[in-house]
């Protein structure tokens, strides 16, 4: 595992655990990550082993995490990270490993206090309004794409800004198709409804078909953005955005019947085909940096 210059035992224990954490929850997104060029793969790494620890204190079923301790956990753990991302260190493993590479790529409070509100968010709020949702996904999800690209450009600042919407688009799409799949778990378990105006218990296809027309126009516009991220991180995030293209397309072949009943995958088989998709795939143009 390569890790940046300077860095020490420490360091690279946390990225370890950054690393563990993203093996024992995500395959799609695991698999994925391993076609980032070295340091940057461990950066974005971190970044979701945060992410997913903080959602985990939010979605966790077990019922000793009362609402109280579920919002004094998620607090604290914003806390941490902000005070790792100023001083540089942090005894929670995961909180260093993200602040090593939030210090690093120029990620500060103005990304990550969103995401922790909209943590907070599904603590209180059962249901959304269209600019309540709005405001929810980009904490939620645009604000990690664009966590990422800061580690993908390499400080490029030029470069971020103009690839920002395009990521913004992504997140928001890989967002919007995991609340399709978790209709039944979110409405039933959790009791949430995040699409407005949505009863799932009347969830039609012509529903089905209206939300994933937003979502693969989200698809679209990333699309061309991806296509200018630098070589060591284009064919990752071209196989993500595969991934979850072929989750819309199979959301699209699914009766919102069943998708109102079970959550639809995509098998590990196709998922290793469109790894290897990724792989054989001639890059497009874009510049390196680094």
């Amino acid at each position: 595992m390569s890790v940046h210059p300077g860095t020490g035992r420490y360091d690279r224990v946390a990225q370890a655990s950054a690393a563990r954490v993203i093996s024992g929850y995500s395959t799609s997104f695991g698999w994925a990550t391993r076609l980032l060029a070295e340091p940057v793969r461990g950066d974005v790494r971190s970044i979701y082993a945060l992410v997913r620890v903080a959602d985990e204190m939010v979605d966790d079923p077990d019922s000793g995490l009362y609402p109280a301790l579920r919002r004094e956990l998620l607090d604290g753990l914003e806390a941490e990270t902000l005070r790792a991302i100023d001083c540089g260190h942090s005894a929670n493993l995961v909180v260093h490993a993200f602040a090593s590479a939030a210090r690093h790529h120029g990620i500060d409070h103005r990304l990550v206090r969103p995401f922790f509100a909209s943590m907070r968010a599904d603590l209180t709020r059962t249901e959304h309004t269209g600019a309540s949702l709005d405001e929810y996904v980009y904490g939620s999800a645009e604000v990690v794409g664009l966590m990422c690209l800061k580690a993908f450009t390499g400080g490029d600042e030029e470069a971020y800004e103009r690839l920002a919407p395009a990521a913004r688009r992504l997140g928001a799409a890989f967002q919007k198709v995991n609340f399709l799949r978790d209709l039944a778990d979110d409405h039933d378990v959790l009791g949430r409804r995040y699409f407005p105006d949505l009863d799932p218990a009347r969830f039609t296809d012509d529903h089905r078909d209206l939300l994933l027309d937003g979502i693969d126009a989200d698809l679209d516009v990333a699309a061309a953005g991806i296509a200018e991220l630098p070589a060591g991180s284009r064919r990752a995030v071209q196989a993500a955005h595969a991934l979850f293209a072929a989750l819309s397309r199979r959301l699209r072949q699914t009766p919102a019947a069943e998708i109102r009943r079970t959550r639809v995958r995509v098998s590990d088989p196709h998922k290793a085909l469109i790894l290897l998709g990724a792989l054989t795939r001639r890059s497009a143009p874009g510049r390196d940096h680094g």
